[in-house]
């Protein structure tokens, strides 16, 4: 079973929602829609659902048009972000459903709640009310009832995003495991680039209803396309500075200089923009040619057990994500390292030019 999505627009009341998206999704794959709100994330489900139909453009499921066909017609499922189920019913009721009204016999329903309960860790609950349930529970119903029906393609938008971090984490690796042993397209859509990068698979990065990149989640992230799939695919998104190449050598504004590394070498002299990635930036030299770049401190945010440091000079403001927990005033002065090694370069028009080799970790 495979999806494609050729050409495709969505236009309601004048305003363009979804332009010229091309996108192919392979027999079980999962796969990640990235993007901000309003990047179309939910347009581009519901139209791959059947709940709307392209203005523009086809969309094929097994090689068969489909692209009128409606929702009933498609063997598809839907997981929203609000703990949608019947509250009139219990867990095994809710999760029964499709099945009831696809006239599936009493024991191959019975057969299937049971096995989709155990594998989402719910078969405790089956006699339970939604009402009766955590979050977490709520949600596992409501991806039982989606999973149940043994559909060609699952759909998730933003099924986590009410949940807590400790909950969304295990969920995370549950689906993970679940649809490594199944045959279905699941496409799952997120704001969050470290969700993208936890979850795997493949990701197509949106931006307002455009299509940035499709690929492999850690090529996609590694080897950005362009300058907006790079902050796109970034939390915090890549700091970005405006440099030049003369000679043999890099600088900032004309203020910052540094003689350029291997990396660096193979581009033409002329005008860049230059991408760092936040948790790239250290308070300590970690190379040789590593250089320091006298900051000061705008904020320092501290979240579990990382601080987002903003940081600004008078060329330029940077975010930097640093391990462990930092205490920094308003206004203090700080020293940080900018890894050359370690810099995208981009052109002009926003294209990639470079890639560093040195990628290392996330």
């Amino acid at each position: 079973m495979s999806l494609i999505l050729e050409n495709i627009d969505h236009v309601v009341n004048g305003a363009t929602h979804i332009e010229g998206v091309n996108l192919e999704l392979a027999p079980g794959s999962f796969n990640v829609l990235l993007g901000r709100t309003l990047a179309g994330k939910t347009t581009l489900m519901r139209l791959m659902a059947g709940l709307e139909a392209p203005t523009r453009g086809r969309i094929l499921m097994d090689g068969e048009d489909v692209t009128n066909v409606s929702v009933r017609r498609r063997n598809v499922s839907m997981v929203y972000q609000q703990f949608i189920n019947y509250p009139a019913l219990n867990v095994y009721e809710n999760i029964a459903s499709p099945l009831r009204l696809a006239k599936i016999s009493v024991g191959e329903i019975d057969r299937r709640v049971r096995e989709t309960a155990e594998m989402l860790h719910i078969e405790h609950f089956l006699d339970r009310f939604p009402l009766e349930l955590s979050g977490g529970q709520q949600q596992r119903t409501a991806m039982g009832r989606a999973l149940v029906k043994d559909a060609d393609v699952i759909l998730f938008d933003e099924p986590l995003v009410n949940l807590d971090y400790k909950l969304r984490e295990e969920l995370r690796e549950e689906l993970n495991a679940l649809f490594s042993q199944r045959n279905c397209i699941a496409v799952y859509a997120t704001t969050e680039p470290g969700e993208a990068l936890a979850l795997g698979g493949n990701t197509a990065v949106l931006h307002e209803g455009r299509l940035l990149q499709y690929g492999r989640t850690e090529d996609v992230y590694h080897r950005p396309r362009d300058i907006q799939t790079a902050e796109m695919f970034s939390e915090p998104p890549i700091n970005i500075v405006r440099g030049n190449i003369a000679g043999s050598e890099v600088s900032f504004d004309n203020r910052i200089r540094f003689p350029i590394n291997d990396d660096l070498r193979s581009l033409a002299p002329g005008d860049y923009r230059f991408g760092v990635r936040a948790s790239h930036i250290t308070l300590e030299r970690q190379a040789a040619d590593d250089i320091e770049v006298e900051m000061t401190v705008d904020v320092a945010e501290i979240s579990g057990s990382e601080t987002f440091l903003h940081v600004h000079n008078e060329l330029f403001h940077m975010t930097v994500l640093l391990e462990g927990v930092h205490e920094f005033d308003p206004d203090d002065p700080v020293s940080l390292y900018f890894p050359t090694h370690k810099v995208y370069a981009f052109d002009r028009q926003g294209a990639v030019v470079h890639i560093p080799t040195h990628l290392g970790g996330m």
